[in-house]
């Protein structure tokens, strides 16, 4: 590395102020059009589109938050020949457009442009135009103040550099030195991890930009091993199409599902830091939720409520209310009496049936045919007949009570209440006994009011089901799925649903999956979700976690079910480190490595089965540690996390302590798949405390 004069630094200060100017003016003209100007140039329905448009985008600028405006910058080749398009011209990349003028060329531009790739594809191998790739280093944690950028770091691509560019790598102000190769990047990849998750605009890999500029109309599938940025990728991918196909989306909405409310916490600050705002990131829980969960399955009944053969159980229950008419339909109209014979009627019945409507749909159907051959008859004895007669007989009594005969109303809670208190008619030749025996509900256990019957989680992915065979739910143009190793085959049915017209990203790692149903390979969870075609892309090389700390977990993966390479790193560093504590009482132990840990830099979580993740919260408060939940984030919140095994999928830490793995492993079926996550949540050293042999 040779030399950089301070002036180049100086320079990019005094750009950075420019663009902050222009940031500022744009959001002082966006809440200027909101106040003045929503309403000049239209009326009526146009007006109320318009107006929502300009709130949306002065909110949006509003909320973004303090932070360096640029974290790169492409210098294209000038020589004829070489530069292409943008030959001779200068880019800085930063989360989001700048410019003194919407019809300005940009100071700033998104790092989802079209232009923008070069900087995370050129390589010497292949510039792609580009002279130089200059990667700025800022002050950990900057709001973006102009002293906060403190390093340059220049890649020559082509040899010789553009005209006007730096012809000199990185060098850190007062130093007279530039940074090893990399040294920013690598920097930024391995900064602490304090707070909610952070973007990763700057640091995307190629690999990774293959799959965030993936098309609307490509559904794909991640299987990322710890430490590869799936999820990253996922929110990345998310935010590229919202950028790349604003108007389709706004109509048909983007979805993020994630496995727990605390995971979403974690990442919610990801989207806002793009620039995109108001995007629904849920539970599937919460999506299908029509009540809150009032009671607990045995492990057997969840098992078998999560069966994809409780499709056809509950389609079963559903539609076999439905009847053929027994009686001719009589309907006294004034002086006349239409009559539909049992012939006729049954034919309305049964091709209904055939052309297989949501049941609703098929109710309307029935009742629209019916009164459609009535008034055929009227009209040859009477003569035409108004809209409004139609709507009469339509509602008439013999006509509901036909209707109601024949193709009953449905509503989810009885049907599902019928089928749990007498499984046999609908599951004779799917369940077996044992089957319907665990999913029985006894009569006594059902209340007489359907308001105050109590339904467990997976009643409530049933209960959906049937709502979606009554009626078809509204849906997305985009599901981000993270973590969907866990899926049942009733939830991915569940999702399905409600992307029938859309795409997916589906992020997992099958050695993840600690659900007593959880995927054993991809293809068969795509087919459930009704995207058997979707890429499968493998992500297998980390960035975030250093080589040492992925060993444990690799030696333990070969006792998993699942057939999925062993992670490998890119990073070095990191420390591991086993440390012996009492029998049944880790407690000590695990104070002197929380101490230990607090004098490092960045978050430190300390991992153990539920009861004793209660008495280690206890114990290190009484130690004078203070501590947080994992649903705590930002300034304020303790760095100590103290979390069930249970709770942290999803999750990362500088600093992790995983108690009594073998507790880990003995408290649930999946134990080890459990123990597996444990130990893939920390960044920078991973303490083992343990009294006994490890599983591993």
């Amino acid at each position: 590395m040779t030399s950089l004069d301070d002036g180049e630094l100086h320079r990019e200060r005094a750009y950075h102020q420019t663009c902050r100017a222009a940031l500022t003016s744009m959001v002082d003209d966006a809440h200027e059009q909101v106040v003045t100007g929503e309403n000049a140039f239209a009326s009526g329905a146009d007006a109320e589109v318009l107006g929502r448009h300009l709130r949306s985008r002065a909110k949006e600028l509003r909320l973004e938050p303090d932070s360096p405006l640029f974290f790169g910058r492409l210098d294209f080749d000038g020589r004829e020949g070489t530069g292409g398009e943008h030959s001779g011209q200068s880019y800085h990349i930063g989360r989001r457009r700048i410019s003194e003028h919407p019809a300005a060329p940009p100071l700033v531009v998104d790092w989802r442009a079209p232009v923008a790739r070069a900087f995370y594809r050129a390589s010497a191998h292949d510039p792609q135009g580009v002279a130089v790739r200059r990667r700025f280093g800022w002050a950990p944690w900057s709001k973006g103040a102009p002293e906060d950028l403190t390093g340059l770091e220049d890649e020559h691509l082509m040899g010789d550099a553009a005209p006007g560019a730096s012809t000199a790598p990185a060098a850190d102000p007062g130093s007279g030195t530039g940074p090893a190769p990399g040294a920013i990047l690598t920097g930024e990849i391995e900064r602490p991890r304090i707070g909610p998750m952070r973007d990763i605009a700057a640091t995307i890999q190629p690999e990774q930009d293959d799959l965030v500029r993936s098309g609307l109309g490509r559904s794909i599938c991640v299987q990322g091993a710890p430490g590869t940025g799936k999820t990253a990728v996922g929110l990345h991918r998310a935010a590229y199409l919202l950028y790349t196909y604003p108007r389709r989306l706004q109509r048909s909405g983007l979805l993020i599902l994630g496995p727990h409310r605390t995971f979403l916490a974690h990442i919610a600050e990801v989207l806002p830091a793009l620039g995109e705002t108001g995007i629904r990131q849920s539970t599937l829980g919460d999506e299908i939720a029509r009540h809150e969960p009032g009671v607990r399955d045995t492990e057997a009944a969840a098992v078998v409520k999560h069966d994809a053969r409780m499709a056809e159980v509950l389609r079963r229950a559903l539609y076999g209310g439905i009847a053929p008419p027994a009686e001719p339909l009589t309907l006294p109209d004034g002086s006349y009496r239409w009559r539909l014979g049992v012939d006729e009627l049954v034919a309305i019945v049964e091709e209904v049936r055939a052309e297989a409507p949501p049941y609703a749909t098929g109710r309307e159907r029935v009742r629209g045919r019916a009164v459609r051959a009535i008034q055929l008859q009227a009209e040859r004895r009477a003569g035409p007949q108004s809209a409004l007669w139609a709507r009469r007989v339509g509602t008439s009594r013999p006509v509901t009570a036909y209707l109601d005969a024949v193709w009953p109303k449905a509503v989810p809670e009885d049907v599902l209440s019928a089928l749990l208190a007498a499984p046999g008619a609908a599951a004779d030749g799917l369940l077996t006994a044992d089957e319907q025996r665990a999913i029985h509900r006894p009569a006594g256990r059902v209340p007489r009011r359907r308001a105050d019957t109590r339904w467990s989680a997976a009643d409530l992915v049933l209960l959906d089901e049937l709502a979606g065979l009554i009626e078809r739910p509204e849906g997305y143009g985009h599901v981000v799925i993270d973590e969907a190793q866990d899926l049942s085959p009733m939830e991915c049915r569940a999702i399905a649903r409600r992307v029938d017209f859309g795409s997916l990203t589906v992020l997992g790692d099958l050695a993840q999956g600690t659900t007593p149903w959880a995927a054993r390979s991809w293809p068969e969870l795509l087919r459930q979700l009704g995207r058997p075609d979707a890429a499968l892309v493998p992500l297998t090389v980390g960035f975030r976690v250093p080589g040492a700390l992925v060993e444990p977990a690799n030696r333990l993966l070969a006792s998993l079910d699942v057939d999925v390479p062993p992670a490998r790193s890119l990073r070095g560093g990191g420390r591991l480190t086993y440390r012996r504590s009492d029998a049944g009482d880790p407690a000590r132990t695990v104070i002197e490595a929380v101490r230990e840990a607090l004098g490092h830099e960045g978050s430190v979580g300390v991992i153990a089965s539920g009861p004793e993740a209660d008495r280690l919260r206890t114990a290190l408060a009484d130690a004078g540690v203070a501590t947080a939940r994992a649903d705590e984030l930002g300034a304020s919140a303790a760095r100590v996390t103290v979390l069930p095994a249970t709770e942290a999928k999803g999750l990362e830490y500088d600093h992790v302590v995983v108690v009594e793995p073998a507790a880990i492993v003995a408290a649930e079926t999946r134990g080890r798949h459990r123990l597996y996550v444990a130990l893939t949540r920390a960044v920078s050293r991973l303490d083992v405390v343990h009294s006994g042999p490890l599983p591993f």
